[in-house]
């Protein structure tokens, strides 16, 4: 039991050490921007488009907040802007679908999936979600009530204060990364070495058959799920190098997590903004399983077709 721990700290390093070389230059980065007018030039450039899909220009601030940062600094900027049900409903279900795009894009590409792929998906779902719901849903004309408001931080000037809070700032994420990491490896040490891991997957199977899976994925997609693309790519890594986790299945499974990551925190989130959140957890659930099967099963045709050629 010792060893086994020991191993699964060891783990739990090596998968924290590789997430921080992505995350933390990323996080570091996107912090110092938001002091600069970049980001209020991105909001400016797509303010246009957002009227096109009924939304008002002060939707930018959400948006642009959630695809560079994360869904807090969406969800605390809204706290400051009027919107209605309905418009308050797109932005959150947009910014589900695409947000903390630069870093988790990184994630992603690490475990050699194309970027080009996941900003396609996770783009293309939050403008056609955005789209549908505009058109289908004629309701939700009301002002949304927020259950609280969120203070606002602290505003900090100068150079070298903006330097210190920005690293401040990527060091707590980078140590909040590691609390859930370190456990979640030494727990799949366990699950593995004591033959639960193997119990779990047999159990799952008909589910990941359904989805087009093999049947050693199915920790894999579960932490996906429950904790985050970010995160839960930790156990993806360590998926591939000893689980035997082929590049078709890990490319699913991240395609899976684009549009449904961390499914119950993420709803949840939006509870204080006043919106129907069983409708963002089905739509987030549904969509996942399509693109599950669709993906599947293109990227199946595909394989066949490639070792036809060999043939």
């Amino acid at each position: 039991m010792v060893q086994t721990i020991k191993r699964g700290i060891y783990s739990g390093w090596q998968t924290t050490w590789k997430l921080t070389k992505i995350i933390f230059p990323i996080s570091l980065t996107i912090s110092l921007l938001s002091y600069t007018p970049v980001l209020e030039w991105i909001m400016d450039l797509i303010s246009p488009v957002l009227k096109l899909i009924g939304l008002p220009g002060d939707a930018a601030i959400p948006i642009v907040l959630g695809a560079t940062l994360n869904l807090y600094a969406a969800i605390g900027s809204m706290f400051n802007l009027t919107f209605t049900v309905k418009e308050a409903f797109i932005i959150a279900l947009m910014v589900s679908f695409c947000h903390n795009l630069l870093v988790e894009t990184g994630v992603a590409a690490k475990l050699g999936v194309k970027v080009r792929l996941v900003l396609t998906v996770r783009i293309g779902l939050a403008l056609l979600s955005a789209i549908l719901i505009n058109l289908f849903w004629q309701g939700g004309n009301e002002i949304a009530q927020y259950s609280f408001v969120q203070k606002s931080e602290a505003a900090v000037t100068g150079f070298l204060p903006i330097l210190e809070h920005s690293l401040l700032k990527s060091l707590t994420g980078i140590w909040q990364m590691a609390k859930i990491v370190m456990p979640l490896m030494v727990a799949i040490q366990l699950l593995r070495e004591y033959g639960w891991l193997d119990k779990l997957s047999s159990v799952l199977a008909p589910a990941m058959r359904f989805l087009g899976l093999k049947e050693n994925t199915a920790m894999t997609l579960a932490a996906g799920l429950m904790i985050g693309l970010a995160y839960g790519a930790g156990v993806m890594m360590q998926a591939v190098e000893v689980d035997g986790v082929n590049k078709k299945d890990i490319s699913v499974i991240v395609l899976i997590l684009v549009s449904c990551h961390a499914v119950i925190e993420d709803t949840l989130l939006f509870v204080p903004v006043g919106i129907p959140i069983l409708s963002l957890f089905l739509i987030r659930v549904c969509v996942a399983i399509i693109i599950a099967l669709t993906a599947s099963r293109i990227m199946t045709k595909i394989t066949e077709g490639r070792m036809k050629k060999v043939d």
